[in-house]
């Protein structure tokens, strides 16, 4: 999906970015341009005037490094959805990110974690290997957990499926997702009191207009400072940090459904999910299957019929 992003830049930062693409540099002459440089798909064009313009599929998080928007330049995409602009260095500042896990397993909970790391403590928990959970495996990411829950504010939810279940009618997915993230955001601001993050982000799971619309029915609402934007723990360690304790919580609660039950439930909502399913319904019917799984999946109805031959 192409991009285009525009920003302004010192003269100094147009050196630094020059030596950053020394390698990416292409042979062409643009007038009043100091460089133009390619990485992957992204073109990158620098004026003299102090002006860069990155355009492609990852034209945002390629500007994001160097800056913000010019006012007035919006980024725009193929499907004209609004993108977030981060600030200049945003990985080396106090944030507070959030993340969940969780949404689309039929088994186990939904958990919820915000987390605060303050630019003291970024090197440190880079260099402990925190970064994107889908890089880690299971058992690092529950012993990684335990070792930033240590060092670094924290507040998390955890949603059972049978309060899961009680909720779900009134709330959607989204819905229940944004009220989750702006809970957690609220009590772990509380905590950290009186410091103020310099920026909270997002994880992003829903256009900004879309969580600001939920967000507005919820009693205690954050609305400063607030950044939205997909594969955010590639922007910060916060919501990488953030990601594992959530993964590790919705691990350990599946871990805690397998021993009660004496059988082994999955995460996901592939087959496997429907079988097990049918061995619990078999066992103690839709009151019990309401302690483990989120019913308004279509697994329940595949489960039931199974259980039935």
């Amino acid at each position: 999906m192409s991009q285009t992003q525009v920003i302004k830049v010192t003269k100094d930062t147009i050196k630094k970015m020059h030596a950053f693409y020394k390698n990416n540099l292409l042979n062409k002459t643009v007038p009043y341009t100091d460089f133009v440089a390619k990485v992957g798909s992204t073109t990158i064009t620098a004026y003299t005037s102090g002006k860069i313009v990155f355009q492609g599929p990852d034209a945002e998080k390629a500007a994001a490094r160097w800056g913000n928007a010019v006012p007035g330049k919006k980024a725009h995409n193929a499907s004209s959805k609004k993108t977030t602009i981060l600030p200049a260095n945003f990985s080396q500042l106090s944030v507070l990110g959030s993340d969940e896990v969780g949404n689309g397993s039929y088994f186990g909970p939904v958990t919820v974690c915000a987390a605060y790391v303050d630019k003291t403590m970024v090197t440190k928990l880079k260099a402990l290997g925190v970064r994107d959970s889908k890089e880690l495996t299971d058992p690092q990411i529950v012993k990684l957990s335990a070792v930033i829950k240590e060092l670094i504010p924290h507040r998390l939810l955890i949603v059972e499926p049978e309060k899961y279940n009680q909720i779900q009618p009134k709330y959607n997915a989204v819905h229940m997702k944004v009220a989750l993230h702006n809970q957690a955001i609220y009590l772990l601001l509380k905590d950290i009191a009186p410091i103020k993050p310099e920026a909270i982000l997002i994880d992003q799971f829903t256009p900004e207009t879309n969580y600001k619309k939920y967000v507005r029915s919820e009693q205690n609402q954050v609305t400063e400072k607030l950044y939205f934007i997909t594969k955010g723990e590639q922007y910060h360690v916060a919501v990488a940090a953030a990601s594992i304790i959530s993964r590790a919580a919705f691990l350990e609660e599946l871990d805690k459904e397998s021993k009660e039950l004496g059988m082994n439930v999955p995460s996901g909502a592939g087959a496997t999910s429907d079988k097990v399913a049918a061995a619990i319904l078999a066992k103690g019917g839709i009151e019990l299957l309401s302690k483990y799984a989120k019913l308004h999946f279509a697994n329940t109805e595949k489960a039931k019929k199974i259980a039935a031959k």
